[in-house]
């Protein structure tokens, strides 16, 4: 099975670099223009299956991918963050500047967010329940940049620290193969016609 992992487009939150974390942020236009691009290269891959994250931004994109019936998964929301929510990241950067770090790496915890072990591991398990079904080869799994991080770190064992953040409408792709223990990262981070390696979280 390939999962074709595709972060939102850009949210209103976004543009103000806050951090969302679970809040139910919706697109902004330039998120919905992103979207639009991406939809194109969904298509050729042709995913007999969609799942997305219940929250409007991921629900939204993965409609206009062209899956408005992708089934919802709340165990793909994003990482809590707790009290960071709605806070401007420049901001948190110069309060806290040790923390935000470490928290980008997975090694702090805001108060009432939640631990990137069982983020990772609440991410990890919804996969490997879509990938235990076996009944398609390409799976469109629409979330956030949080969680495909967590993919990455959870299937390939890629430490926070050593991943930029996933821009906004971009496409990150595994190859899962039956008893192939070790999943094969083919693509990370594609936006067609554009690079962008400054996303916000």
């Amino acid at each position: 099975m390939r999962l074709l992992l595709v972060r939102h487009g850009q949210s209103v939150w976004n543009a103000d670099r806050r951090l969302q974390g679970q809040a139910d942020i919706a697109l902004s236009e330039a998120g919905r223009a992103q979207a639009r691009a991406l939809a194109p290269v969904i298509a050729a891959f042709a995913p007999e299956r969609a799942v997305s994250s219940d929250l409007a931004r991921a629900r939204e994109t993965a409609a206009l991918l062209g899956h408005p019936r992708a089934v919802l998964l709340p165990e793909l929301r994003e990482h809590s963050v707790g009290l960071w929510e709605g806070r401007a990241i420049p901001s948190i950067m110069a309060e806290t500047p040790g923390d935000y770090a470490l928290w980008r790496g997975g090694r702090f915890t805001p108060e009432g967010g939640e631990p990137w072990e069982s983020f990772t591991a609440r991410v990890t398990s919804a996969l490997r329940a879509e990938h235990a079904r076996g009944d398609c080869r390409n799976l469109l799994v629409v979330c956030h940049g949080g969680v495909i991080r967590a993919v990455l770190h959870g299937l390939l064992g890629l430490a926070p620290t050593s991943l930029i953040p996933v821009a906004p409408a971009s496409l990150t792709t595994l190859m899962l193969r039956a008893g192939d223990p070790s999943p094969r990262l083919e693509l990370l981070n594609y936006r067609p016609g554009e690079i962008d390696l400054d996303a916000p979280d």
